[in-house]
């Protein structure tokens, strides 16, 4: 697996060990961070020493490619994308071929099919729209190992989720959390949006169900909890979770996002107040597969940590 200490990595590491697997993480610096009980830590950077990469990948049947450069608000790194989520992700799954994996599992994003705001989900045949670099590195990232893999006989699952949010969580999703433990006045009361969500507890879970489901190969899918949320109500719910008062005030969206754009936060209000919804439905239907944990359930546990972080 590559990038298992990051924050899905972990989540995915300690329920693979819990099932009995026996986990290869790698990590690209010289001692991993944290050291996750029952894991195989190994010193495998991205494009380099190959010979390292076919011993650490002696006997194992798959490869979990979750490594990359994150997409992070106002940073259009081209060539950062490019080197680590394109490059990266080519060179790991050619070494994956030469030592005949037979399954490789790629985490993608949702962005890869544009950033929402109609009000129909977006699908996994629905042609690719990717609006920024980091998006596109990960379109780019997708065909790569497509590729690879048709060439060279390894069946391959891509998986799209959705923001991804849970014990842990950091980046755009932690910021909600301090809005909502803040209980300061904030200007969404006007708010009527649904995005999908997908907590890591149940996007991990079906990862593994890409892992071994024999339908799952061959297939682009996207991810979620089952309930798409507002953002007034999402931050609610969080702010009941910590015993906090909710102060939404009305603010028509398109005066929001104005007003953020003219202090360069225009994407950040979109996302705010925009929806966006995926089409889960092939994978309740095609692997029957369910989210384990209810949007509460994983909130209750994002929450939790949070305040036991803050504290």
């Amino acid at each position: 697996m590559t990038g298992a200490y990051g924050f899905v990595g972990v989540h995915l590491c300690r329920a693979l060990v819990q099932q009995h697997w026996r986990v290869v993480a790698g990590h690209r610096e010289n001692s991993p961070r944290t050291a996750i009980p029952g894991v195989i830590p190994a010193y495998l950077p991205l494009c380099a020493q190959p010979a390292d990469w076919h011993r650490s990948l002696r006997s194992v049947e798959c490869v979990v490619h979750l490594a990359g450069y994150v997409h992070r608000f106002g940073r259009q790194q081209h060539d950062i994308y490019e080197q680590i989520n394109v490059g990266g992700s080519r060179f790991v799954a050619e070494q994956a071929a030469r030592a005949g994996v037979k399954r490789f599992v790629f985490l993608s994003s949702a962005k890869v099919n544009g950033e929402g705001a109609g009000a129909r989900p977006y699908r996994a045949e629905d042609p690719p729209e990717p609006h920024d670099s980091y998006a596109r590195s990960k379109a780019s990232a997708e065909s790569v190992i497509r590729d690879i893999c048709s060439r060279t006989g390894i069946e391959f699952a891509i998986v799209r989720p959705p923001l991804v949010y849970g014990p842990g969580v950091r980046a755009n999703f932690k910021r909600l959390l301090r809005l909502a433990e803040l209980g300061c006045p904030l200007p969404l009361g006007s708010i009527d949006n649904r995005r999908s969500l997908v907590g890591v507890g149940n996007l991990v879970d079906f990862l593994m169900t890409c892992m071994q489901h024999p339908r799952s190969g061959g297939r682009v899918w996207l991810v979620n909890d089952g309930e798409d949320i507002s953002t007034p109500d999402l931050i609610t719910r969080m702010a009941v979770l910590m015993r906090r008062r909710t102060r939404l005030f009305p603010c028509p969206p398109t005066v929001l996002k104005t007003l953020a754009m003219l202090i360069g936060r225009g994407a950040e209000a979109s996302r705010l107040c925009d929806s966006f919804l995926v089409d889960a439905r092939p994978a309740l239907d095609m692997l029957r597969w369910t989210p384990p944990m209810s949007v509460d359930e994983e909130l209750a546990r994002t929450t939790a940590d949070y305040m036991e972080q803050r504290a």
